[in-house]
């Protein structure tokens, strides 16, 4: 399995069967699976989403935003909750291009990626038990 480092953006080889214990960059050892979701911008996000075999959801999010505030906490816990699932985040006003891209009209927006591909998509702010359900219904 390749993991992207959510420090320096190395990419890592770790055997599927060692996940769950903790694996840490090679580079400059920050953990690989943490469980808390990590911030994303213009420059990493292509990098990280394209380069790591897990699934990765990602929030696009707004500072301005009451809903994405409020989504912010429930997003955390269940990023805490899906160990084998990336959580990330982006603002899309300091991350312009990535929202672009993904042509992201509306927030919060989540979208579960796949090996860089997007697979799904879903808008409005969501409890934590509605965030782990809709990523688990994605197989």
């Amino acid at each position: 399995m390749q993991l992207v480092c959510p420090n320096c953006l190395a990419k890592n080889r770790v055997p599927d069967e060692r996940l769950h214990e903790a694996p840490a960059c090679g580079k400059c050892g920050a953990p690989l699976m943490a469980a808390a979701p990590l911030a994303l911008d213009d420059s990493s996000f292509t990098r990280y989403i394209e380069g790591t075999d897990l699934p990765v959801v990602v929030d696009f999010w707004a500072d301005w935003c009451g809903p994405c505030k409020m989504m912010a906490p429930q997003f955390a816990a269940a990023a805490a909750r899906v160990p084998a699932v990336r959580f990330a985040k982006v603002d899309t006003e300091a991350s312009p291009q990535a929202s672009m891209r993904y042509r992201i009209r509306s927030i919060p927006t989540m979208v579960l990626f796949r090996q860089g591909k997007e697979v799904a998509r879903m808008s409005g702010a969501m409890s934590a038990a509605d965030i782990e359900r809709w990523v688990q219904a994605q197989g």
